[in-house]
């Protein structure tokens, strides 16, 4: 799906959506031969409500997402983390020492911010929302460029670096 970001790539499984992937400028995409085997389903309902939404969130329609999500892709403690970036509200930000005390696991703040660069769900689980325990901007398997456009986006401000 286009977007003023760049390209997406969605997938589905039966349970949810599994996975929304910037075409360029994304790490840890699946692998090339994992997504050949995808079928194309333009028409399947479950992408055309994610495709809807994600067009409503990035023209400041819409704040939040209402899609049954597939995290299963990650181990526990991925998934943990993946869940509790979607406590964090559209606007706000958290460090990642704030996200690890939040998930129980105050000195796992390395390995949250390892969870969060494999988020299979670019955007919709909020990982942009995590900034650096100083306040500044730091990485996103997106680019930078992009989650300081995702922060302006929901009026972050000032931006946090």
């Amino acid at each position: 799906m286009p977007t003023p970001l760049g390209d997406m790539r969605l997938a589905a499984s039966p349970a949810g959506l599994t996975g929304a992937w910037f075409v360029t400028g994304q790490r840890h995409l699946p692998p090339d031969d994992h997504m050949a085997s995808w079928a194309l389903a333009p028409e399947h309902p479950l992408l055309l409500v994610a495709i809807e939404q994600l067009t409503a969130y990035f023209r400041s329609e819409r704040q939040t997402f209402d899609l049954p999500l597939d995290l299963t892709g990650g181990t526990p403690f991925q998934q943990s983390v993946w869940h509790a970036l979607l406590g964090i509200s559209s606007g706000h930000t958290l460090s990642y020492g704030d996200l690890a005390h939040h998930i129980d696991r105050p000195a796992a703040v390395r390995a949250v911010g390892t969870a969060i660069g494999r988020n299979p769900l670019s955007v919709i689980v909020p990982c942009h929302r995590v900034i650096g325990a100083s306040g500044g901007l730091t990485g996103y398997a997106g680019g930078l460029d992009r989650k300081a456009a995702l922060l302006r986006l929901e009026g972050v401000t000032p931006l946090p670096f």
